[in-house]
């Protein structure tokens, strides 16, 4: 039989070598897989993503006002070649904020995302390798941040921190570890009696050892993916909050803050609010349309 492992060890060749099994033919004489290039909506959500990341490095390149410069003679106008998104109530170009919050939108989006991660290699590992308690413990507190709404824990962590970027990393990155967690765990549960761990285990290799080398590339390789697409989650979370006030309070002009200081004007002034939410949607579709690119590449591998 043979032994599969999408990364599979040197060790393993060996050992199939002394078994007599066969691993059929190499991968460069007769297994090409057939690769998938990028189709169009994959090159459109790249092109987001550049745009996105030069936003966030240097705004100056991308943006013609200061984004913090008040006109009073140019308040709420309209969308026009001046001003392509409009103005604010203070005559700020709109075009000009939004690619200002560009930078802690996305340092909001990353936070939360890799406090998330942590949580969940710590989380799905302890739940799938520990002892009975261990596992017990952690399965519980996942089944508990489950049923416990980020709005909530936005505004708990509010009246304690106060509104603000770092509030929104915690709020978002311990409302979505659970997900996260399950799918480590989930992971770590396929792989730990796979046959070549057993192997691993049987030819005596430590156990910190197989759980490096083995267990953590396989159970860890979906969160590529899942990471892929929670950026773009995160970035619509941590819009929703801010949009309630529990954001970055003004006049950062963070694409939540943006939405929660344009609803008060969006019957007179839609640009307001139609603008950043476009932006927020691209931006997360952007991600989203990545992140299951990446998982077809990832897929297609494995096979």
């Amino acid at each position: 039989m043979t032994l599969t492992n999408p990364v599979r060890p040197a060790w393993t060749n060996a050992l199939s070598a002394v078994r007599g099994s066969t691993t059929g033919p190499s991968r460069g004489q007769d297994d090409h897989p057939r690769r998938s290039w990028p189709t169009a909506t994959v090159i459109a959500a790249l092109v987001v993503l550049t745009l996105l990341l030069v936003a966030a490095v240097a705004p100056n390149l991308l943006a013609p006002y200061d984004p913090l410069a008040v006109d009073l003679d140019a308040t709420l106008q309209p969308p026009s070649w001046a001003h392509p998104f409009g103005t604010d109530l203070s005559g700020r170009d709109l075009l000009s904020r939004v690619i200002a919050g560009t930078r802690q939108s996305l340092i909001i989006g990353l936070g939360a995302v890799a406090l998330a991660s942590v949580l969940a290699v710590l989380l799905g590992i302890a739940a799938g390798l520990s002892g009975r308690v261990a596992q017990a413990l952690a399965n519980r507190w996942i089944e508990v941040m489950f049923a416990f709404p980020i709005v909530l824990l936005g505004l708990l962590l509010t009246s304690v921190f106060g509104p603000g970027q770092v509030t929104l990393v915690l709020a978002i990155g311990i409302g979505i570890a659970p997900g996260y967690a399950r799918i480590v765990r989930g992971q770590v549960l396929a792989v730990r009696n796979a046959p070549y761990i057993e192997a691993a285990t049987a030819l005596g290799h430590p156990r910190r050892r197989i759980l490096l080398q083995h267990i953590a590339p396989n159970a860890l390789r979906p969160m590529i993916v899942t990471v892929t697409l929670g950026v773009g989650q995160a970035i619509i979370w941590a819009s929703g909050l801010a949009y309630l006030g529990l954001g970055v309070p003004p006049p950062a002009p963070e694409w939540g803050a943006l939405l929660d200081a344009g609803r008060t004007y969006i019957t007179v002034a839609w640009w307001l609010e139609i603008f950043p939410g476009l932006v927020i949607v691209a931006v997360a579709l952007a991600f989203t349309t990545v992140g299951r690119y990446l998982g077809t590449r990832l897929e297609g591998e494995r096979r």
